[in-house]
């Protein structure tokens, strides 16, 4: 026996690693690997399948998402052997086109623990499996291959194979680990499914989490996460596919953590199991936060609400619209003080009602698992060409190509108190809805805070917003002394009307730029065509406004029919995204587009991160980058540090946007985020920016290395 051990030992040590040539398949190499160098007679030991994939090609997770097939192994094992189920490593989400699959790229280790009987006799033995995988890239192929791994059974402790120390540690450091002393439970309400998850007592949970069911056909793999924090726990909002049987009674799978998870140094993924409740606690404050700090942040969300709404006046959104409702006033300035209350109280009322309505709509869509943000309306090309039609047609009505009701009753005709009240209201919802476009500052923390709030809290805020917004033209309606040291009404108001068209014919411009940019060049020129026709159809109920005919009606109506069959877009118009930025001019920042993976990518290796969350129907961002942005000094300063700057383009819906900016504490535009290298969370910059205040952010970071000329942040 002595020689036989003897010999045996010979063997392990000629064998610089337990495992056989690899396998070359069309897509990956396979091979089988072990840890040890042998077995200990009823011990587990434990082997892995190797799967080296293509660049670009990648494998599946045992749940695959929306398509594909998780890897199999069927063992061809000595007598009384036992082979343990796949140790599966967190997978990595793949996006392709609509779909979200889960799965491996590049590399992975597949562990699985063979265990020889209590008896087995030390010697060699033969290890075989017959492996098969799914790799896929534009197309997907199944593949297999027939491994076989030289192995023996050592009488004492088995030395380690050499050389494979290190593939084994890196492939445990991804496999995830049984959480301990966390607690969770979950709630399922029609297609939502909420996971609430606490800390131990002193415990914090991790900044951000995503959530990989192991149950498939269960979650709406492409649907965004939201995150919300509950007291130092989070909470997990996911989109079921469908709403699913009462009898499920646990919701299972992965949590993985950005960086790493807290209390379990070094990894990213914990297994968990939660129990499905009826109803979930309401969010609670962080554990240690002060007495009342709750309370406090509502009512400075409600003070921020308020000054962002008073602010928004000033936007240029915004302005058309209360320059020609505040000119209406002048006409009751030197009269009639009782009718200029009402229409300024039925006007703050219609924008109230309008920022109520938008904000429930908002929160309604979010509930039903949609991801959206404030300006929603603003991402279809639908809205947007009726918004350009509507303007056009309003200034056309200022221009006197014709009259039409309370377009113009303000500053025009001797309608009824009735008409003008009701002019007052519409006024009221036309400045909200062109109002969206626009973040004034404090706004985007305020709108921010209704992400984790219950829906009476949420309505509160944007009531609130809507109540500054309102409260200049309601404060001028009980105080007209400073209307009446204008003019009294005479033939100036009409020049001034004619006048105030102009700002509208450039809003259209404007409309007309965004909506380019959501659906194409096809769709601005079907745009202009339509607007032609309902200039036409204006015109000719304008040029016989005299004439009780039919026909007047008739003409207007066909052509004005005409004109939005023409301009409304097609759904085949939205331009292919390629996902590069456009080329940047001499001295303008050089934008790579934004993803996910790139940010990760970026803050990995250490590289300062500068990314512009915009929309080119967002005003505020247009004119912070040609004022602020595009300015020679912060191109250098970006240089300086090295900083990549990466454009978030929420012109048309990306959840991945509505997610990071939900990770921000943000749902509405602008926002800037610069990443500092080591830093877990990014500092927000304001919403209105200055050239000086971005130098100053940027130049808090570390200088970059030597190599930084070569930075192509900047052109």
């Amino acid at each position: 026996m002595s020689r036989l051990l003897r010999a045996l030992a010979l063997l392990l040590a000629l064998a610089p690693a337990a495992q056989a040539a690899p396998v070359r398949t069309e897509h990956v190499e396979a091979e089988l690997v072990a840890e040890s160098a042998a077995a200990a007679p009823g011990r587990p030991a434990t082997v892995g399948l190797r799967l080296k994939m293509d660049e670009h090609w990648h494998t599946y997770w045992r749940n695959p998402g929306d398509s594909g097939l998780p890897t199999k192994i069927r063992w061809t094992l000595p007598d009384g052997w036992k082979a343990g189920p796949i140790q599966w490593p967190y997978p990595e989400a793949q996006r392709v086109g609509p779909l979200m699959n889960y799965g491996y790229s590049d590399e992975v280790l597949l562990l699985v623990e063979l265990t020889p009987p209590a008896d087995a006799k030390p010697g060699p033995v033969a290890i075989r499996a017959d492996a098969d995988w799914l790799v896929c890239k534009d197309i997907c192929i199944p593949e297999k291959a027939s491994l076989s791994l030289p192995f023996a059974v050592a009488a004492g402790e088995p030395p380690a194979a050499a050389g494979n120390a290190a593939l084994f540690s890196k492939a445990r450091a991804r496999l995830p680990v049984a959480v301990s002393g966390w607690s969770a439970e979950s709630a399922i309400a029609g297609t939502k499914l909420t996971l609430r998850v606490l800390p131990p007592a002193g415990g914090v949970a991790p900044a951000k989490v995503s959530f990989f069911p192991f149950r498939e056909n269960f979650v709406d793999h492409p649907a965004p996460q939201a995150l919300v924090r509950d007291g130092n726990g989070v909470r997990l909002e996911v989109k079921l596919v469908e709403p699913v049987p009462a009898d499920v009674k646990e919701v299972a799978g992965l949590l993985v953590a950005e960086s790493s998870w807290p209390s379990h140094a070094g990894r990213k993924a914990v297994e968990i199991a939660m129990p499905v409740v009826a109803t979930l606690p309401a969010i609670a404050a962080p554990v240690g936060a002060p007495a009342g700090e709750a309370g406090a942040s509502l009512a400075l969300a409600l003070f921020f609400a308020l000054a962002g709404g008073l602010l928004l006046n000033l936007m240029p959104c915004v302005f058309p619209v209360l320059g020609i409702k505040v000119m209406g006033f002048v006409r009751h300035a030197h009269g009639d003080a009782r009718a200029l209350w009402m229409q300024g109280a039925v006007f703050s009322a219609g924008v109230l009602a309008s920022f109520l309505a938008l904000a429930g709509l908002l929160l309604a869509l979010r509930a039903g698992g949609t991801e959206l943000g404030w300006g929603f309306q603003l991402q279809s090309p639908a809205f947007v060409t009726l918004l350009a039609a509507l303007f056009f047609l309003m200034a056309l009505n200022l221009f006197g190509v014709f009259e039409w009701g309370g377009f113009a009753q303000s500053i025009t005709s001797n309608l009824s108190a009735r008409g003008r009240y009701a002019d007052a209201f519409l006024a009221g919802v036309l400045a909200t809805v062109v109002a969206t476009p626009c973040t004034a500052p404090f706004m985007g923390a305020a709108v921010g805070f209704t992400l984790a709030q219950p829906a009476p809290v949420s309505l509160a805020v944007f009531a609130m917003l809507g109540a500054g917004m309102a409260l200049p033209v309601l404060a001028l309606s009980f105080f007209p002394q400073a209307l009446r040291k204008l003019p009294k009404p005479g033939p100036w108001m009409e020049t001034f009307k004619q006048v105030m068209a102009f700002p509208l014919f450039a809003t259209v411009v404007w409309l007309a730029w965004v909506l380019g940019a959501q659906a194409g060049n096809d769709a601005v020129i079907s745009l202009l065509a339509g607007l032609l026709a309902l200039g036409i159809g204006a015109w000719i109920y304008g040029r016989w406004a005299r004439s009780e005919g039919f026909a007047r009606f008739a003409f207007a109506a066909a052509f004005a029919a005409a004109g939005l069959w023409l301009a409304w877009p097609g759904a085949e118009a939205a331009p292919e995204k390629t996902g590069a930025a456009p080329a940047a001019k001499p001295g303008e920042i050089a934008w790579q587009a934004w993803s996910p993976e790139r940010l990760a990518e970026l803050r990995a290796a250490g590289t300062p991160v500068f990314v512009d969350f915009t929309a080119a129907w967002c005003v505020t961002c247009q004119v912070n980058k040609r004022v602020a942005l595009n300015r020679e000094e912060v191109v250098k300063a970006l240089a300086a540090r090295g900083v990549v700057a990466l454009k978030a383009d929420w012109t048309n819906h990306d959840p991945r946007i509505t997610a990071a900016l939900a990770e921000l504490g943000r749902n509405a535009l602008p926002v800037y985020a610069l990443y500092a290298p080591g830093q877990s969370q990014p500092r927000l910059l304001p919403e209105v920016l200055t050239a000086s205040l971005v130098v100053d952010e940027i130049s808090k970071l570390p200088a970059a290395p030597a190599v930084a000329h070569s930075n192509p942040t900047v052109r």
